[in-house]
């Protein structure tokens, strides 16, 4: 038997798991028990700065780096979702890097 596939894939998980890890360990914004609870923001014109809610992310990677760019943040980078559904970054923001998390609603949030 070749154990060598089976090897592969339980690294991959191994790394897959740490990394999900460290984004947690780090001093991110994290979500609300208190976020309003309503609807998906649908528009991306409709981004606002509320707290942010738990919830099932639909954005992909590519959409979360693009709603965080557009609410102003840049060199958007480290893109990793957290086990609350928030999108986490490090990205750079009126010339100060920052942790910015992005929930399941389009709201955006930084530390």
């Amino acid at each position: 038997m070749n154990i060598r596939p089976v090897f592969y894939a339980a690294s991959a998980a191994l790394f897959a798991f740490a990394g999900g890890m460290a984004v947690q360990a780090q001093d991110h914004p994290m979500a609300s028990d208190h976020a309003a609870h309503n609807d998906a923001v649908k528009s991306p014109d409709r981004m606002t700065h509320t707290p942010l809610a738990r919830g099932k992310n639909s954005f992909t990677m590519g959409q979360a780096k693009a709603r965080l760019q557009r609410a102003g943040y840049s060199h958007v980078g480290q893109l990793a979702q957290d086990s609350d559904g928030l999108w986490q970054a490090r990205a750079m923001r009126h010339g100060k890097w920052v942790n910015a998390a992005l929930d399941y609603k389009g709201n955006v949030s930084a530390r």
